[in-house]
């Protein structure tokens, strides 16, 4: 694949990447120990992650296999990123998807560019409606076929129940299948989730299809926990998902979101209560 000329990197890619870094993230892996995993070498792996190479749509497709994650979006993103690279005009953003993993703002609301460089997505992700993940990958450049492995278990969660509060469920390992609590649309288009870990015993909140300045808050209706909010701080996190950092919720907590659109319209707040019971759960003190 051609190498991109040093200087600034276009949109495309710069989205591209992020979302491939923060499942790398996920994994937990090196880059030693993701080329071991896959069809591409480190360096290969190292131009793909920091967007000075467009990476091969197998690579992609491998490190979404790998953070047991969805591939559609990611997918969505590698498409306008090739349709720049090749000269191809690209027709349209990436669709908003139905559920799927995050995008990170580990940090509060602060607008800073920390909630940019983490967003994900966790992204990345629309449900590739009941695709095999055992697809013939092309070996590197070689061109040899090889089967690709199973997909590995998914890393152990880092945190649970008040050790995640106020942390960034894709960082903690809690982002990998969630359950959707509850979904709204708000009036002006935004949509928004309430998702819910049981191994991590928390919950959080994602936006999308969102406007610079808008802001997500999430809080427990017990007031047992301060809130916890994300905001959109530029055009590239509103292409994105973004989440709130996490709250502790076993079974029976209602936790609840408000949205605070930037222009235009009021605040809109939906409730959703944990009611599946946590197996694993230690017995409450």
């Amino acid at each position: 694949m051609t190498r991109t000329p040093p200087g600034p990197l276009p949109p495309e890619r710069v989205r591209l990447a992020s979302a491939l870094r923060e499942l790398r993230t996920g994994t937990g892996l090196s880059l030693a120990a993701l080329a071991a995993k896959t069809t591409f070498s480190k360096s290969s792996w190292e131009r793909y992650l920091n967007g000075r190479t467009l990476p091969p749509r197998e690579a992609v497709q491998e490190l979404c296999r790998l953070a047991g994650e969805p591939e559609g979006r990611c997918l969505a993103l590698w498409e306008l990123a090739e349709s720049e690279w090749s000269g191809r005009a690209a027709p349209t953003a990436p669709p908003d998807p139905p559920a799927s993993p995050e995008a990170d703002t580990s940090k509060p609301a602060a607008g800073g560019r920390g909630a940019v460089l983490a967003v994900l997505a966790s992204v990345c992700a629309t449900a590739a409606g009941g695709l095999s993940v055992a697809l013939v990958l092309l070996a590197g450049q070689s061109g040899d076929p090889r089967p690709s492995p199973p997909p590995p278990p998914a890393p152990a969660p880092r945190c649970r129940g008040t050790t995640c509060e106020g942390k960034s469920p894709m960082h903690m390992g809690c982002g990998g299948a969630p359950l959707t609590l509850a979904s709204h649309r708000t009036s002006t288009g935004a949509q928004l989730e309430l998702r819910y870990s049981d191994k991590c015993a928390a919950g959080w909140a994602r936006m999308w299809s969102t406007r610079i300045g808008d802001r997500l808050e999430l809080n427990r209706t017990d007031g047992g926990r301060r809130p916890h909010a994300a905001e959109i701080a530029d055009g590239l996190a509103a292409q994105s998902y973004v989440y709130t950092p996490m709250t502790e919720a076993r079974s029976g907590t209602t936790v609840r979101a408000c949205f605070r659109p930037v222009t235009g319209g009021s605040r809109e707040c939906f409730d959703a209560r944990v009611s599946r019971p946590a197996a694993s759960s230690p017995p409450a003190r």
